[in-house]
C-alpha cells in the first residue's frame, strides 16, 4: 500500500470531528474541496469508504470503517500534532526556503527586511532554483517554496499571491522596438538568451516565440534572470523576463512588456503541518504586504487564494 501521509489523516480526523468538509477547511485553512478532495485520496489508499455524504449537502456521516479509523485516531492524534507544533516552535533556529533567483534576487531583500525585524535570530537559508521545489519540500530539505509553478500536489499546499507580466528585452543598439505581434519575425536569426531547461520562464518564451511554427534555438541558457540580464547588457542577444527585473533609467537595454502573453502566477507553498507555524505565517503575510500591489498584481477578484487540492 501507498504511504499515507500525515496531511490526509489530519484532514479526515477534522472533517469528522466537526461532521462537515466546510468545518475542516476552515480549522486547516484549506477550500472546501481541497479537503474533500484529501479525504477521497485518503480513501483510495485505504481502498474503503470512510465518509458517507450527498452532493449539497452540509454535514456528512462516518461509515463504520470510518468512525472505527477516527476512535483510533482520538485523542492521540492531538496530543501528537500538539507536541510536534511545540517541539517545531522551540527547537527551529532557520527557515528553509526555495524560489526562482530571480525572485530572490530583485525582489526578496523587502521582504527579508520585514520579517528579519519579527525574527531577527533565525537564520533564512535559500535555495535559488525554480525546479525541483515541491520535491524539496516534500522529503524535508525545504520548509517554504515561493513559485511560478502550481504544484496541485495536498501535501504541498499553496497559496496564491498575485500574478506579473513579461517583456521583451534587447540591446539598445538593436534599435527601436517592433509591436508585440512582429517581436517573433523581428528577433528570427538573432541570438536567444534564456533559461536552463525546465524552467517556467523558459516555457513560455519559447512557446511565443515559436508560434508561427519557427524552430526556437537558445544561443545561451543560466540559471536566473540575473546573468540573464547581464549577457542583454553585453549585446549578447535577446531575452524575455519578469517585467520588474527591468529597473527605472536602464541604458544599456530596451524593453517592450508583453500585454499578449498571459501573467505568470506566483504561488505561496509550505509543508502542510507547518502551515500555522509563527515565522511561516509571518513570511506568508510579509510577502503579501511587500508585493502585492507593488511588483505582484492581486489575485482576481473572487478567485480563491488558497490552492491546494
Amino acid at each position: 500500500m501507498a504511504q499515507i501521509s500525515l496531511t490526509l489523516i489530519q484532514t479526515f480526523y477534522q472533517v469528522a470531528r466537526h461532521g462537515s468538509f466546510s468545518g475542516a477547511a476552515r480549522e486547516l485553512n484549506l477550500s472546501y474541496q481541497s479537503a474533500a478532495n484529501h479525504v477521497r485520496r485518503l480513501e483510495q489508499l485505504l481502498a474503503g469508504k470512510l465518509i458517507d455524504s450527498e452532493q449539497g449537502a452540509k454535514r456528512i456521516a462516518l461509515t463504520p470503517r470510518g468512525r472505527a479509523l477516527y476512535n483510533l485516531l482520538h485523542p492521540e492524534l492531538d496530543i501528537m500534532l500538539e507536541r510536534l507544533s511545540k517541539l517545531i516552535e522551540s527547537q527551529r533556529s532557520s527557515l528553509r526556503v526555495g524560489m526562482p533567483q530571480a525572485i530572490f534576487f530583485y525582489l526578496f531583500p523587502r521582504v527579508l527586511a520585514a520579517f528579519r525585524e519579527r525574527f531577527p535570530d533565525m537564520e533564512f537559508a535559500v535555495y535559488e532554483r525554480d525546479t525541483v521545489l515541491a520535491e524539496l519540500v516534500k522529503n524535508g530539505s525545504l520548509d517554504v517554496c515561493i513559485s511560478e509553478r502550481y504544484f496541485g500536489d495536498p501535501v504541498v499546499p499553496q497559496r496564491l499571491l498575485g500574478s506579473y507580466r513579461l517583456s521583451f528585452v534587447y540591446p539598445h543598439s538593436w534599435g527601436e522596438p517592433p509591436s508585440q505581434k512582429d517581436i517573433p519575425e523581428w528577433v528570427e536569426g538573432r541570438p536567444f538568451i534564456t533559461y536552463e531547461p525546465g524552467q517556467t520562464l523558459r516555457n513560455f518564451a519559447v512557446d511565443f516565440l515559436g508560434r508561427n511554427g519557427a524552430i526556437v534555438q537558445p544561443a545561451i541558457s543560466t540559471s536566473g534572470s540575473s546573468s540573464v540580464m547581464r549577457c542583454v547588457e553585453e549585446e549578447l542577444g535577446f531575452s524575455i523576463i519578469p517585467s520588474w527585473c527591468v529597473q527605472p533609467g536602464e541604458t544599456a537595454i530596451r524593453s517592450v512588456k508583453l500585454s499578449n502573453l498571459p501573467e505568470v502566477r506566483v504561488y505561496f507553498g509550505t509543508a502542510g503541518f507547518l502551515q500555522k507555524h509563527p515565522a511561516v505565517q509571518q513570511l506568508y503575510e510579509d510577502c503579501q504586504r511587500e508585493l502585492v500591489g507593488t511588483v505582484l498584481d492581486p489575485p482576481p477578484a473572487g478567485e480563491l487564494a488558497q490552492m491546494a487540492l
